[in-house]
């Protein structure tokens, strides 16, 4: 087991790896940047390094820097948390001709799916359904024109290297392609220095549903159950729940086996998440994430495995501390992300937090780095916190966030809580009737 960990993020995750890692008895080591001084994992860790001003670029993002705070604390291991450089293969290779291990899967494995491209020819290749498309990277209108006649309209353009929506354009008709192309491309080109886009069929109105994963890099892997993440807004994640409205046991047992036995052919180690557009009965997949995912709580909840401890046991060597036959589901999980932005707007509100407490009970836990008096800076993620609440099924979870909202106090700033009462009392959420893009419409019609 590892000596000293070093934890390469910011914010909630940080303080929830530096758990992880005192309830295993290894020592920590937070960095932060000067905006960070004052954040609760500096402050609850063994030791900490200041490594750089506020920008990204300057602090979090260097890896320069990182590996100076490693020399000087005697860290044996970098846990990246999600963002930042949690899925950057140069940075897991420099880590290892540094001799310190990178808690993650192998620079291979994150390059291969950090290109959509390449990441959607290997799953295919592993038996993982994909949505029907170009097979590689659409140079010219006219090789696009005879693939969306193939496919079918409306098709999706999407950047090779893309995320978040960008680079990301719907055409529906022959006459919106040469645009859709254009645009794309030069959202993708601006926002990742790689303007390659690729083609698939557009799905009207899918459901977001991922497959959590867990290897051990030896041909051994097991699947947690899926997420269902399709209340998104601009493509990102607002509300997420385990298991999935939508699917019955069957299907759920179907494509987590057709996730696990990939994953294992593949050698992968560590964490990871298949996500899928699902619609009428079919699994189609969109990327896969090389690390921990914000929402990984609700799997945890429902699993009673933890997803740090997995992934620090493994990357020190340890295996997987189950088997598939040794997991076992129990209730109903949900995640709200509550965001320093206003509910309607959603413009960002940093600034000093004047009261902040949180619900308590049964089922009910709070992700959270901030506190009463705290200052948010505005260089940042706007998330502050998550709210996580299990029930013995979907009907008591739902009963309990209604309450656990009630009682969450968030004072000074204004954050997306009142989103969260509105979705919370909507029928359409209580039926689990939603789609992906059912929040915007939703949105859109309330404003």
């Amino acid at each position: 087991m590892f000596h000293k960990i070093l934890i390469a993020n910011r914010g909630e995750i940080a303080l929830r790896v530096l758990r992880a890692a005192k309830e295993l008895g290894i020592q920590t080591v937070a960095v932060h940047s000067t905006a960070d001084a004052d954040a609760m994992h500096v402050r609850l860790a063994d030791e900490s390094v200041c490594i750089g001003p506020p920008p990204s670029r300057d602090s979090y993002l260097n890896i320069h820097q990182i590996l100076a705070a490693c020399e000087i604390t005697g860290a044996d291991a970098v846990h990246p948390g999600y963002g930042f450089l949690s899925e950057n293969a140069k940075f897991s290779e420099i880590l290892a001709a540094h001799n310190l291990t990178f808690i993650g899967p192998s620079a291979d494995h994150i390059r291969i799916m950090g290109d959509k491209i390449t990441a959607k020819k290997t799953v295919k290749a592993l038996g993982i359904p994909v949505v029907p498309g170009s097979d590689g990277a659409v140079t010219d209108d006219v090789e696009a024109k005879r693939i969306a006649a193939d496919i079918g309209y409306p098709v999706l353009i999407k950047a090779s290297a893309g995320g978040g929506g960008r680079g990301m354009k719907v055409a529906r008709t022959e006459a919106d392609l040469a645009e859709a192309l254009s645009t794309a491309r030069t959202e993708a080109g601006a926002a990742f220095g790689d303007d390659a886009v690729y083609i698939e069929k557009y799905l009207e109105k899918p459901r977001h549903i991922e497959v959590q994963v867990m290897g051990d890099g030896a041909g051994n892997a097991i699947h947690l159950g899926e997420r269902d993440c399709s209340l998104q807004r601009r493509h990102q994640k607002v509300w997420e729940e385990a298991n999935s409205p939508a699917l019955n046991v069957e299907q759920r047992n179907r494509i987590g086996e057709i996730v696990s036995k990939a994953i294992a052919d593949l050698g992968y180690s560590g964490a990871g998440t298949i996500e899928f557009l699902y619609e009428n009965g079919e699994f189609y997949f969109i990327e896969m994430n090389t690390r921990l995912q914000v929402e990984h709580p609700v799997t945890e909840a429902i699993t009673g495995i933890d997803l740090v401890h997995e992934q620090i046991r493994v990357a020190s060597g340890g295996g997987l501390s189950c088997t598939q036959d040794e997991v076992r589901f129990e209730g109903h999980a949900i995640e709200c992300r509550i965001n320093a932005e206003d509910p309607r707007t959603f413009t960002p509100s940093p600034g000093t937090i004047t009261h902040f407490h949180t619900p308590g009970g049964l089922g009910i836990r709070v992700d959270s780095g901030v506190y009463s008096g705290y200052r948010i800076p505005p260089y940042y993620d706007s998330l502050i916190g998550k709210l996580i609440v299990h029930g013995r099924n979907r009907v008591e979870c739902m009963m309990r966030l209604r309450r656990a909202l009630d009682e969450f106090v968030v004072d000074g700033i204004k954050t997306t809580l009142p989103l969260f009462q509105d979705l919370v009392g909507n029928p359409d959420i209580a039926n689990g009737d939603y789609d992906i893009h059912w929040l915007e419409n939703y949105l859109a019609k309330t404003s």
